[in-house]
């Protein structure tokens, strides 16, 4: 209603500007249906009072209320090119009556995109030399909205990108209010909260089809949907977590709380309260969890932050539990509003809400990318049609990095809020990834056994991600795609695993399956170093190498009576004495490198085999290389 309520307020107030226009010759029939339909708009029936003013019009074609009422009805609706008809049709009729009215007329042409226009017209409205301090504060806003608006298009052409939302049908959508929307990595669960009767919200599900149609939606089974008060819900990417705000539940702390449910063989467990680590006597509510599940983003209104809400993230320790929550910081928060974040597969883009960052008027939706020392980047607008001249809720970006879920009230909407999917622009676009997931288990038992699976970006030997395995040894994980990686594996009693994955050639958004073998820490137990890499006809060890070997160096330094023997081996090609001597040099090599970081020569042997115990074929390369590797066998516990 504010539009309309705008409106109202200058029609009845400056009448005295006008030129040719004269409320008292307008015809007596049209002022009493225009009457009707101002009573119908004041009490929000704005598609009610419509129908009304245009039969005003044609009774008289020259009311201009009526006409300016109409166009502020549209702007209503989000009508905006309607709304900016019904306005250029009454400017001409007299200008100066008009030009009180360029405040609307401007705000409905950044409803349209057309900033150029909007800054127009606010600036012939702000010219005014008699307009009150609210009405010029209020023109002076949206100015810097048109000019924002305008700058963010000059910088960012839209090309033949097409902003086309749609609608995801009756099966998801219904006359209530659907919003926060979540879906698991593979596309092939999708909740979200639905508004039900009163202050009761509901959390809903439902499949992805491989058509791309959904399921019908039905509500999430368990004690889950029980308490009445509820709101944001966040799926983890695997499926096996849900994370939501509710309000009053047991074992609450005040107002709202972050509460989690794990999914068992028979439906969802009763929530847990996330712990005063997260939670407190204030607000917290839109949670969104790292593909790693490490990582927990929230907004909550706790005293001490920029603003009234801000941002805060909490990591989980290695013992399960959740590190005290810690405020985002000024490069995120404001001193306004920071609401809905949601953290990409990718893990290294965040896109989350705010009011008080430069936009197009109200909130708008910002993202940020994580940089190379984990630090966030500067805040950037998605740009319009994304962002409005309204507020802006919540989004969503599936795995493929341009696919996005939100809610709106467009003209299709089955009822309030329906939830749309829509393309990103590319130029906000996060990394698009891969997932891989598996099993640890015992090479021996085949048992599954809960590991600690790291990853570790063999472009700068940093670790990209660390997941722990659930109590049956699966694990889940994303990575960005073009990239090589070493797979690491720990568990106390077993040797590690370690191996390098060629991952940069992967195509996106497939899914990468390994089951990890772990081998029990035992006399004779061995293992081949994959990753110890050596330049060619030589003993030193590539840089590549060092990932694997301190490895290696951490499980002799955890079992301090651990002895050691590393074996190199060649392949065929050459002289034997000369494979003979470079295999011991290069086991020679890694010795060296353990007894440089501390540990003791007594423990350590090495052995070269040269090409006397091949694992492969010599005849053919892929055979050959194989066989020139670096094994450790244990010698003693």
């Amino acid at each position: 209603m504010k539009q309309f309520l705008l409106l109202l307020f200058f029609t009845l107030s400056l009448f005295t500007y006008a030129q040719t226009y004269n409320p008292d010759k307008v015809n007596k029939k049209a002022v009493e249906v225009h009457e009707s339909a101002i009573l119908k708009l004041q009490e929000g029936q704005i598609k009610e009072g419509i129908p009304l003013l245009k039969r005003a019009i044609e009774v008289d074609p020259n009311y201009v209320d009526a006409i300016l009422s109409l166009g502020s009805a549209y702007g209503e609706l989000k009508d905006y090119q309607n709304a900016v008809s019904q306005f250029e049709k009454a400017r001409p009729m007299d200008t100066a009556y008009f030009r009180y009215f360029y405040l609307p007329y401007s705000i409905n042409l950044a409803g349209l995109g057309r900033f150029n226009d909007a800054l127009n017209a606010i600036n012939r409205f702000l010219a005014i030399p008699e307009l009150n301090e609210r009405s010029r504060k209020s023109g002076s806003f949206r100015k810097r909205t048109f000019e924002f608006g305008l700058q963010y298009a000059n910088k960012n052409p839209a090309g033949d990108y097409v902003f086309a939302p749609a609608n995801l049908g009756d099966s998801v959508n219904s006359v209530r209010s659907e919003y926060y929307p979540s879906i698991t990595i593979n596309d092939s669960l999708f909740v979200f909260t639905r508004r039900g009767q009163g202050y009761r919200e509901d959390f809903f599900e439902c499949t992805i089809l491989p058509n791309k149609k959904y399921s019908k939606a039905k509500l999430i089974n368990g004690d889950i949907n029980l308490e009445p008060s509820k709101g944001a819900i966040n799926i983890s990417q695997d499926g096996e977590w849900l994370i939501f705000a509710g309000y009053n539940f047991r074992g609450g702390y005040g107002d709202f709380d972050l509460y989690i449910s794990y999914y068992t063989p028979t439906g969802w467990s009763e929530p847990e309260n996330l712990g005063r680590n997260i939670n407190t006597e204030a607000w917290e509510s839109s949670p969104s969890l790292s593909p790693d599940k490490r990582a927990l983003y929230f907004s909550s209104n706790r005293p001490g932050g920029f603003g009234g809400k801000d941002l805060y993230v909490s990591y989980r320790l290695p013992t399960g539990k959740w590190a005290p929550a810690q405020n985002m910081g000024a490069s995120i928060n404001t001193a306004g509003d920071e609401l809905a974040p949601f953290i990409h597969a990718d893990n290294a883009t965040l896109f989350y809400n705010s009011d008080g960052l430069p936009g197009y008027g109200n909130s708008d939706i910002y993202l940020c990318r994580k940089g190379p020392n984990n630090e966030w980047s500067i805040p950037e607008n998605l740009g319009f049609p994304i962002n409005t001249i309204e507020n802006e809720g919540s989004i969503f970006v599936a795995a493929d990095g341009k696919t996005a879920f939100y809610a709106s009230d467009r003209s299709d909407t089955r009822g309030d809020l329906d939830i749309y999917t829509f393309e990103l622009r590319p130029n906000v676009r996060p990394a698009r990834t891969l997932y891989v997931q598996g099993k640890v288990y015992d090479k021996k038992t085949g048992k599954g056994l809960p590991s600690a699976v790291e990853l570790i970006d063999n472009s700068n030997q940093k670790s990209v991600t660390n997941v722990q395995t659930d109590e049956t040894g699966h694990y889940f994980m994303t990575l960005p795609i073009g990239k090589d990686y070493t797979f690491t594996v720990n568990r106390k009693g077993y040797l590690f695993f370690s191996e390098l994955y060629p991952l940069s050639k992967i195509v996106a958004d497939s899914t990468y399956k390994k089951d990890i073998p772990l081998q029990p820490l035992e006399v004779n137990a061995s293992l081949v170093l994959k990753n110890i890499l050596f330049e060619t006809n030589s003993a030193k060890l590539q840089p590549i190498s060092l990932a694997e070997i301190n490895r290696l160096l951490q499980l002799m330094s955890e079992n301090p009576t651990l002895k050691v023997q590393i074996n190199g081996h060649t392949d065929n090609v050459g002289k034997p004495a000369d494979n003979l001597k470079l295999s011991a040099s290069r086991a020679k090599a890694v010795v060296d490198y353990l007894v440089s970081k501390g540990i003791n020569q007594s423990r350590l042997l090495s052995k070269g085999l040269a090409e006397t115990k091949p694992i492969a074929d010599n005849k053919t390369e892929a055979g050959r290389a194989q066989n020139r590797r670096t094994e450790f066998v244990v010698t003693g516990k």
